[in-house]
């Protein structure tokens, strides 16, 4: 019994001690190391590559890398190295970024996204994940409910059902029929920094508004809010409508210190 506990309490200063600070000041759980899931982001996005056909586009290319490089030379200096941008072919307007420094985009992204700022705030929005470490938060919460078994056995590469939850944690759920979507918390704080790294970056970021309401006309079935883990488009659309004057000083400035991004498609 006093055994037990004993094992009980290591865990749980484990646990203590693996909690970090978001971007936004949140709290998480980490029990992933930096080095471990950019090794698997590095791992599933080279997988992705070899399995969905790339655009062969040079305009496309050229035009996506345009918004990408402006997005990532604003943020700070021990960030901005070493980022892959691809774009695959694929109708679907989806878009994500994996830790590794790895982005991806749709080419049916482009048709909703319909101006640089706009698929800025998409892509921006895809890099905050990556910043506030959602990937790895995701697998340390699978982590600690499931028992660190099955995420060894991943990351020895001895499992091959889990490797399907792994690959969604990381954010390819959709490319892999995975759910294991974002929760609200999670995707609002990547709306929050995708916002702000567009507005520093020179981008509009009241096209952000605009693009969700692109979204929102799409059309398709939405579920209620309250069964789903991601804000609904109106919510969404309202949070990032509050936030604008936040970021709006941030805009002007990058403007005035020379930030005029123009990618033309």
């Amino acid at each position: 019994m006093r055994r037990g506990k004993g094992l009980i309490a290591l865990v749980l200063a484990s646990l203590l001690t693996a909690c970090v600070t978001s971007p936004t000041g949140r709290s998480q759980l980490m029990l992933v190391s930096d080095a471990q899931i950019s090794q698997m982001g590095v791992a599933a996005f080279d997988q992705l590559k070899k399995e969905t056909p790339l655009s062969g586009d040079a305009r496309t290319n050229r035009y996506v890398s345009c918004v990408a490089d402006a997005l990532i030379d604003a943020m700070p200096a021990e960030q901005t190295g070493g980022w892959e941008v691809r774009v695959f072919e694929q109708e679907s307007a989806n878009a994500f970024a994996l830790p590794g420094r790895k982005i991806g985009i749709h080419t049916g992204l482009l048709e909703v996204a319909v101006n640089d700022a706009q698929l800025a705030a998409v892509i921006g929005h895809e890099i905050g994940h990556v910043l506030a470490q959602h990937s790895a938060e995701r697998m340390s919460l699978q982590y600690a409910a499931q028992g660190g078994g099955a995420l060894l056995a991943i990351l020895l590469g001895e499992a091959t059902q889990e490797k399907g939850l792994l690959l969604a944690a990381l954010g390819l759920g959709a490319q892999y029929g995975v759910l294991l979507p974002y929760s609200r918390i999670q995707e609002s704080e990547a709306d929050g920094i995708g916002l702000e790294l567009m507005a520093r970056a020179g981008f509009d970021p009241a096209e952000a508004v605009a693009l969700w309401r692109n979204m929102s006309a799409q059309g398709g079935d939405q579920p209620p809010e309250f069964l789903s883990t991601h804000p609904s488009h109106a919510t969404r659309i309202a949070d990032l409508q509050r936030q604008l004057a936040q970021v709006q000083p941030l805009h002007e400035r990058a403007r005035a210190e020379g930030r005029r991004p123009s990618c033309q498609r």
